[in-house]
């Protein structure tokens, strides 16, 4: 009897997933019709965030560069989600805050996308970092203070330990967990496939943190998440057909942060997302090397442009950091399951 209740819970869930990647799959002619009529086409960055010529940046992808790939592809998952949510899964509680962080961030992403597209943009490919840094810091405070305040979230899970009041201090964790997230996910957002592949794990696994929660909306908006996402990644694998954008890295990193502080499980974010976690320190380290110390820790920045820089090939460093993702993705399961009891 128990068995038979948990598949009536589950099979919604896998559906919702079924839905994103088939909605997803069908959008995506729509998607690169306009995209190449339109010349949506990205502008690669010709600086490093210090200043300096990208000079092994351009090496490693100079022949990638030769031909035009459309950017905001993440487009496509945001828009599958949105309308199966608001289709069949709109849930005041559990679905509509995850919803309303794609939309807004989504909107910052497509900013800089369009802003890249269109020629405004500087030699690092975007809007300056401090322009979008300082927007994301507004938009997690917007969302920090309507968790706190509106909503009357202030409670920290520590796994294993217990649950603790943190008032007013929920809001600066907030905002560093959905900015640290969203800027995570754009940073590592650089190879064909990646970020996608590691984004279905990241969203898999809390799909099934909200379930066995008992947020079982949340768990079906995950699960489409990771639908639609995988839709893109079949023609983001290498070769790549277009890119994902600001559009979707942003949203998607941010409203991971969101989901996470939803599911009250931010300690085993960072194990879950390791990947991204190494690949913004990698970034950080390096910046902080060069402008302290005068020189590179890594051969260049992110982690996975060094692994290309000492030898390894675009698809064999992909498929090696999904390896890692996944691991990672159970271990965090794994400490987050058992320390909620």
């Amino acid at each position: 009897m128990q068995f038979d209740s948990l598949t009536n819970l589950l099979l919604p869930v896998l559906g919702f997933a079924f839905a994103g990647f088939v909605l997803a799959m069908i959008a995506t002619p729509i998607f690169t019709t306009l995209a190449f009529r339109y010349k949506w086409w990205r502008k690669q960055r010709t600086q490093t965030v210090t200043g300096e010529k990208a000079k092994v940046f351009a090496k490693l992808h100079a022949e990638k560069h030769k031909r035009h790939i459309p950017t905001m592809a993440g487009s496509i998952v945001l828009i599958s989600v949105a309308i199966i949510t608001l289709a069949a899964n709109m849930n005041r509680a559990e679905t509509w805050l995850p919803l309303a962080s794609l939309a807004l961030f989504g909107a910052l992403g497509l900013v800089d996308d369009l802003s890249n597209i269109l020629g405004f943009a500087n030699r690092s490919g975007g809007l300056k970092a401090k322009t979008q840094a300082i927007a994301l810091i507004v938009l997690s405070l917007v969302c920090a203070w309507w968790f706190y305040v509106k909503l009357g979230y202030d409670i920290l899970h520590v796994p294993a330990v217990g649950d603790f009041s943190i008032g007013w201090l929920y809001v600066p964790l907030f905002v560093l967990v959905v900015f640290s997230t969203a800027k995570s996910v754009s940073i590592t957002d650089g190879l064909d496939g990646l970020a996608g592949g590691l984004l279905s794990i990241a969203y898999g696994s809390y799909a099934i943190i909200a379930f066995f929660s008992g947020l079982y909306a949340l768990a079906a908006f995950c699960a489409t998440v990771v639908g639609a996402v995988l839709a893109y990644t079949w023609f983001n694998i290498y070769p790549a057909r277009f890119f994902m954008g600001q559009v979707g890295s942003t949203a998607l990193g941010a409203t991971l942060g969101v989901i996470a502080m939803l599911t009250d499980s931010v300690f085993v974010l960072p194990i879950i997302g390791m990947i991204f976690v190494l690949e913004a320190g990698s970034s950080a380290v390096q910046i902080f090397s060069k402008k302290v110390l005068g020189r590179k820790i890594f051969r260049s920045a992110p982690l996975h442009h060094h692994l290309e820089a000492i030898g390894w090939p675009e698809t064999k460093v992909t498929m090696r950091l999904w390896v890692i993702g996944a691991i990672m993705g159970c271990l965090g399961l794994l400490i987050g399951l058992i320390a909620r009891g």
